[in-house]
């Protein structure tokens, strides 16, 4: 999730993401610290289901039941990490590949993004995970190269409501277990 998107007057802006656990999460973020991208203290390592997205503030509680919904509906699923991959000359990102949950996240990212989060996105859906980010070219392939070896296998038991402090941070507002309910 990147913080490109102001909440208007009576907005927040949340997102919803798969947490990558630790410790790979510190290997990742420590490596965006490293190639000198601006957002690696403000994003948490995470595979995104809903990008960045301006909601009516009055409207999260139906949002949080919908999400527990989306949750229930699905089950824990293995997520296996492999390797870099790239969106240039597009965009300039640079991210891990996942290399078993794509179709996973794709079922779960369709059941999220509807309903009261309906949207159209910019791109299509590509389940990865950011390691770097608007950055220069060097740093891109630093990341690029420094990360090709990177492999991680977790389990997925839940995703994250992230909500979008006004300096840019994301916070976690709220965690949806796969196949139970949300917890408070």
């Amino acid at each position: 999730m990147t913080a490109d998107l102001a909440a208007g007057a009576g907005e927040t802006v949340i997102g919803v993401a798969i947490a990558i656990p630790q410790p790979h999460a510190s290997v990742l973020s420590r490596w965006r610290e490293q190639v000198g991208d601006p957002a690696a203290e403000q994003v948490f390592p995470h595979v995104t289901l809903l990008p960045p997205t301006p909601v009516p503030t009055d409207a999260l509680d139906a949002i949080e039941e919908h999400l527990a919904k989306a949750a229930e509906q699905s089950a824990p699923f293995p997520m296996h990490l492999a390797g870099t991959g790239t969106f240039r000359p597009l965009s300039p990102v640079v991210f891990i590949q996942i290399a078993r949950g794509v179709s996973d996240c794709e079922l779960l990212e369709r059941d999220i993004r509807s309903g009261p989060l309906a949207r159209d996105l910019d791109f299509p859906y590509h389940p990865h995970v950011t390691v770097a980010h608007d950055i220069d070219d060097a740093a891109l392939d630093e990341a690029y190269d420094g990360l090709s070896t990177f492999v991680a296998r977790f389990g997925v038991t839940a995703f994250v409501l992230f909500v979008r402090e006004p300096d840019g941070a994301w916070v976690w507002r709220r965690e949806f277990p796969l196949g139970g309910a949300a917890d408070g």
